[in-house]
């Protein structure tokens, strides 16, 4: 009898030891189940209804992801959602002899930082606080699937007339724009503070408007190439987040 009984004991004390294998961390555990990422296709809108400014709207950029956090223990608190930067700047609008006006970032510009932040201002480090994060408060005992999810275009007016000048007439003569960003999906523990990079994603979208200010309103403006926008890249390694990415200030903060 002791001969039958043998095995069995072998296999009760392997699912004891199996049992007290160390489980997985958080950082193993959580899973990308989905990552999806596109801009528009649709071209840059140009709206010349107002004789003060000449208004535009580009494409979206969307980004969303399907994630699966496991059960949170204790009295741990997970934040994953989207964190964006902007690595690469220009923004010129030409008006003819008089000049031209620039958006810049001045420690972007001169390589002082690699990136700065593009959040909204308000929920640093995050893109936006809405769709964009989702955070599960522990003790959980099942798994939690969400999405999170975020978009970003270009919305920005522009005076016909020489920004500077007490003088409404028009000499707008031409916008360039190019932009690259970085955008990270990210997890972060709300109380130890660690960082968990799931997902990278770079992007970016480049204007040319030229303007005639000589035409009657509504006839000045004709959008240039590139006409359609690069489609955006998942990669597939994570990039690291640069200090700057995660801090004050943001993009439309530190501009001169």
């Amino acid at each position: 009898m002791l001969m039958f009984c043998w095995p069995l004991v072998l296999l009760v004390m392997g699912c004891i030891q199996s049992i007290r294998c160390k489980p997985k961390s958080f950082r193993d555990s959580i899973v990308v189940l989905e990552v999806n990422s596109s801009i528009d296709s649709n071209p840059t809108s140009i709206d010349e209804s107002s004789g003060v400014v000449l208004r535009y709207r580009t494409p979206h950029f969307r980004a969303s992801a399907r994630v699966l956090v496991p059960p949170v223990a204790g009295k741990e608190s997970w934040t994953v959602g989207w964190i964006q930067a902007c690595n690469h700047m220009e923004f010129y609008n030409k008006y003819g002899s008089k000049g031209m006006s620039s958006w810049e970032l001045p420690d972007l510009r001169d390589g002082k930082i690699q990136a700065i932040s593009d959040s909204d201002g308000v929920n640093y480090p995050w893109y936006g606080n809405t769709t964009e994060t989702c955070t599960i408060v522990g003790p959980t005992k099942k798994d939690t699937k969400f999405t999170v999810s975020m978009n970003d275009n270009f919305y920005p007016s522009v005076t016909w007339g020489v920004p500077v000048s007490d003088s409404n007439v028009p000499m707008l003569s031409s916008i360039w724009r190019d932009q690259s960003f970085t955008t990270w999906l990210v997890a972060i523990n709300q109380v130890s503070g660690e960082i968990l990079v799931l997902q990278t994603v770079r992007w970016r979208m480049r204007l040319h408007i030229e303007v005639d200010p000589d035409k009657p309103l509504g006839q000045r403006a004709k959008l240039c190439e590139p006409i359609a926008q690069e489609q955006p890249q998942v990669l597939g390694k994570n990039e690291a987040i640069p200090p700057n990415a995660m801090v004050k200030p943001n993009a439309n903060d530190a501009q001169c």
